[in-house]
């Protein structure tokens, strides 16, 4: 095939799939009763239509609905007669007349939207596989074709269509239908992830699904025992399914900490093996509580999104398990970026842009982990060495594509440097938010028990 040439279906003896008589009986279903049109709301979208009619009617009958107004055959023939659907008032009358008449069976909606939905993911697989040929055929790099053919794919299969331009009442309809759900009996399926940090979650109202979270910090800070312990919390709390991806450390090295702080043992005491009888028991009590702690690791090197996009669908298209919600990458400059970039600082940019198309598309929230400069340990004018945005490594893109920038700080560790008469308490620590794309800026302090590599709530107030 010649490179610039594009498949057409008519060449491959291809039709599209449809079905006209189920798209009309859908309609023709939804004007005889109301309650089927308040199901299809939320369940069907325009675009499952092939007849551009049917579709244009359906669309209708949405923005009628938006608007608190009837929806039967006079308000939709006036609605339509006016948006130009119909050639005149007359045509749609006559038409929505015919479907309604013609319905086989209102109780067997269910069945209709089937079939309906069937044909939509055949006409969407089949724009797939041509656009996966032209784009084969054009020559790109073979990792990007992959990572593209994948995606198209898994789009289809979570039922999300790329086009994504929608207009404010389709908007106002998702709203109304969140807002719903998050007053609802469910609404912690549907609320902020609570951290297990209870003035944390107050900051932040929870970790928000489709938020990038860089959490980050100078060496020695915390930072990864600070995001083992809130998977942990997410898992065994709110069994939440979390993964992590550690690119520094083993996942038998993550187990070791997960379980020392669990267990309220010593660490250097854990990791030598020196524990005495307490310890034991603590230590079988913890790998219980875990045992069946719905927790992922994967310590894969130099991984990219791509690969970790394609590691969760792997679990989330398996149905005896639940669907990922909390990811964890621990940490962001160890990653790689899957296409070729002339610098660090474009390829960390890819990255963290990458990190956000992804937590928007798997709904979920990713916290990344990220080291910062050594702009944060000079002590010209900052002798408390607390750190800024500005001190983000590598690039300012990280600020840019964040959600939410949460700092690690404990002044006990520049002790040394502050001399004695400023001694900072040794378990205190501040977890500080710079950024806060929902909300306020704050500094939350927290308790550090560096012993057993754990953070605690403080009882105290956070500072505004």
């Amino acid at each position: 095939m010649p490179k610039n040439e594009e498949v057409s279906l008519a060449s491959l003896g291809i039709q599209m799939p449809y079905s006209m008589q189920a798209e009309q009986s859908v309609l023709g279903a939804a004007l005889v009763d109301e309650t089927v049109l308040n199901r299809l709301i939320t369940d069907m979208e325009p675009e499952m239509f092939y007849s551009d009619q049917n579709r244009a009617i359906y669309e209708t009958m949405r923005s009628l609905y938006t608007e608190s107004e009837a929806v039967d055959i006079v308000t939709l023939v006036n609605a339509l007669a006016s948006n130009k659907t119909f050639a005149s008032a007359d045509d749609a009358k006559v038409y929505l007349a015919r479907i309604a008449e013609t319905l086989p069976s209102v109780s067997n909606v269910d069945s209709y939207f089937k079939i309906v939905k069937e044909k939509y993911q055949g006409r969407r697989l089949i724009d797939a596989a041509r656009s996966i040929l032209n784009e084969t055929a054009s020559g790109e790099d073979a990792d990007l074709l992959l990572e593209s053919a994948e995606q198209k794919i898994y789009d289809i299969r979570s039922g999300r269509d790329k086009s994504g331009v929608k207009t404010i009442r389709e908007s106002i309809l998702e709203v109304i239908d969140t807002m719903q759900k998050l007053s609802g009996a469910d609404r912690d399926k549907f609320a902020g992830i609570p951290t297990g940090f209870n003035y944390l979650d107050t900051v932040l109202t929870g970790l928000g699904r489709s938020d990038l979270i860089i959490l980050a910090a100078r060496p020695g800070m915390g930072k990864t025992s600070f995001a083992l312990n809130i998977a942990t919390n997410v898992a065994r709390q709110q069994k939440v399914p979390t993964i992590i991806f550690s690119l520094e450390m083993t996942c038998e090295q993550l187990t070791d900490r997960i379980l020392s702080s669990t267990a309220n043992i010593d660490s250097q005491a854990f990791r030598t093996g020196r524990l005495n009888n307490s310890d034991w028991n603590d230590f079988a009590q913890a790998t219980s509580l875990l045992y069946n702690a719905p927790i992922y690791m994967d310590d894969s090197s130099g991984i990219s999104v791509p690969e970790i996009k394609a590691k969760i669908r792997t679990i989330n298209q398996d149905p005896k398990k639940e669907k990922i919600g909390l990811v964890i990458i621990d940490y962001l400059q160890l990653m790689q970026s899957a296409k070729r970039t002339e610098s660090r600082v474009q390829e960390i940019s890819d990255i963290t842009r990458n990190l956000k198309i992804m937590a928007k598309e798997l709904n979920v929230p990713v916290i990344a982990l990220s080291q910062l400069s050594r702009a944060a340990e000079k002590t010209t004018g900052r002798s408390d060495h607390r750190p800024q945005l500005s001190d983000l490594r590598d690039s300012g893109s990280i600020e840019q594509d964040a959600d939410i920038v949460l700092f690690l700080y404990r002044a006990a560790y520049y002790n040394a440097q502050n001399g004695e008469e400023n001694q900072a308490n040794e378990n205190e620590a501040e977890c500080i938010v710079a950024k806060n794309r929902h909300g306020e800026t704050s500094v939350v302090r927290l308790g550090w028990d560096g012993a057993h590599t754990r953070f605690s709530n403080l009882d105290v107030t956070h500072e505004f």
